[in-house]
């Protein structure tokens, strides 16, 4: 198992370096700069300042300048908020997103896997397609869509929770961005539990288990669940990506101050160095969670190794 891990591991080493390197030049030949903002700024000051920043140099040595930091665990100056570097930024805006994410990312398990369990046991009963249709609205409605629709319907109109901010991050804050966040989550991963569990529930050692006249909540939790997993540990990886990702979305939306917050900035003020770090960190943490994921998927399924 350690020597399945460790290859996984230098296996995303390239992706790593793919991804960080088509970063820097895309941002890099993008037009406009840092320091083009709403207020010019002197010709002689913006010279000065591309100086400092190593932006006057040519585009190569300034991609092997911040390859270089970055091997040294420095992920840059921040063009836009000097008082700040990009890691003291990320480190504030780090622990908000984890929160709002981790917390998605355990909903979303429990909650589809319960809801197709449940979708099996009841199958083509009423519960089934009442959970079919809320499976069908988180598939087919973006968080970006159900944001706004849920501050408004249980933000403005009930007024049962408050419809952004951090609050000292109470319980009431979290709800909303929480379940828009892991909705579309819960909804693909009780597809993949339901489909599983039912080629499984046909499977001969659950009717060898029927036959000894265990009970069908016995046949689920003791025998059915195990490899029903199977599916669902290997969509983990891109649901922690996705998560991740939709993040920075819905920490706008909803006024979060997690890391969304410092990147949608750091983009619409060109600042190359935070989100440059944003994407870095993004990325490893992607990675770690897939490793996670992959380490896991070895572990019920002993053919992957």
């Amino acid at each position: 198992m350690l020597n399945y891990a460790f290859k996984r591991l230098l296996s995303t080493i390239p992706v790593l370096w793919v991804a960080i390197t088509a970063c820097f030049f895309i941002l890099r030949l993008a037009p406009g700069g840092p320091f083009d903002g709403d207020r010019p700024l002197p010709e002689a000051i913006k010279q000065n300042l591309a100086a400092h920043y190593h932006l006057d140099k040519p585009l190569f040595e300034q991609y092997l300048i911040y390859i270089g930091k970055l091997l040294q665990g420095d992920l840059g100056p921040s063009f836009i908020n000097q008082d700040f570097t990009v890691a003291e930024q990320l480190l504030i805006g780090l622990p908000y997103t984890l929160i709002v994410g981790g917390v998605a990312f355990f909903l979303s398990i429990v909650l589809g896997v319960l809801a197709g369990i449940l979708g099996t046991l009841y199958r083509n009963r009423f519960p089934d397609y009442l959970i079919g249709i809320v499976v069908l609205s988180g598939l087919v409605l973006p968080n970006f869509l159900l944001a706004p629709i849920f501050q408004l319907i249980f933000g403005l109109k009930l007024e049962w929770l408050p419809v952004g901010g951090w609050g000292g991050g109470t319980v009431s804050h979290l709800v909303l961005p929480v379940v828009v966040l892991a909705l579309p989550h819960i909804a693909r991963i009780s597809r993949l539990t339901r489909g599983a569990m039912i080629e499984v529930m046909h499977s001969n050692f659950i009717r060898t288990a029927r036959s000894k006249g265990l009970s069908s909540a016995s046949i689920v939790w003791r025998h059915a669940l195990k490899p029903t997993m199977t599916p669902v540990v290997s969509y983990l990886g891109p649901a922690a990506s996705y998560l991740l990702t939709g993040s920075l979305v819905i920490e706008t939306i909803f006024g979060l101050p997690g890391i969304g917050r410092y990147f949608i900035n750091a983009a619409l003020n060109r600042d190359y160095g935070m989100v440059l770090g944003t994407v870095v960190l993004y990325m490893l943490l992607i990675v770690v969670l897939n490793l996670i994921v992959d380490i896991l998927y070895a572990w019920l399924d002993p053919r992957v190794r």
